[in-house]
């Protein structure tokens, strides 16, 4: 058998419907001018938080597209928050995805946070090239077999 026979999408036919919810968080870490920038609205491609907002919703809803074995879900809320650390220098990505299904939002979660971080990076690249995409990770998921996991 080859090696490409043993990839497959998982079978969660037989699996309840149940409510469920998966949390990630990650950030962009940059030089504090340009927070300040972002902040202040100044930046050519207009307002960066509006923009990584919208693009980590539009990635959540797309995840099935991007990860080949991703089960397209039906989402029934998406929430990106952003938030501006002054003290860090970084822009804080946190995004919840909830719905009713047969598998978890997990990936779908770390989608909205790794494309809106990724939204940041693009919009801000020609006034900072030393930002950092840094510790994208799921931090809660709840509904399933697992129950409710809290990681942090």
């Amino acid at each position: 058998m080859s090696r490409s026979q043993d990839i497959r999408m998982v079978d969660v036919n037989e699996k309840p419907v149940t409510l469920r919810q998966a949390t990630a968080r990650g950030q962009v870490v940059m030089k504090p001018s340009t927070l300040n920038t972002i902040k202040e609205g100044g930046l050519p491609k207009g307002d960066v938080l509006a923009a990584a907002k919208v693009a980590g919703i539009m990635a959540a809803k797309q995840t099935h597209s991007l990860l080949p074995l991703c089960h397209p879900l039906i989402i029934d809320n998406i929430d990106v928050q952003l938030n501006l650390n002054e003290k860090a220098s970084t822009v804080d990505i946190k995004a919840t995805v909830k719905g009713s299904g047969k598998t978890g939002f997990e990936m779908e979660a770390l989608t909205a946070v790794a494309i809106s971080a990724l939204t940041i990076y693009d919009m801000c690249k020609s006034i900072d090239t030393s930002m950092r995409l840094e510790n994208i990770r799921l931090t809660q998921k709840s509904g399933g077999k697992s129950g409710e996991v809290v990681l942090e």
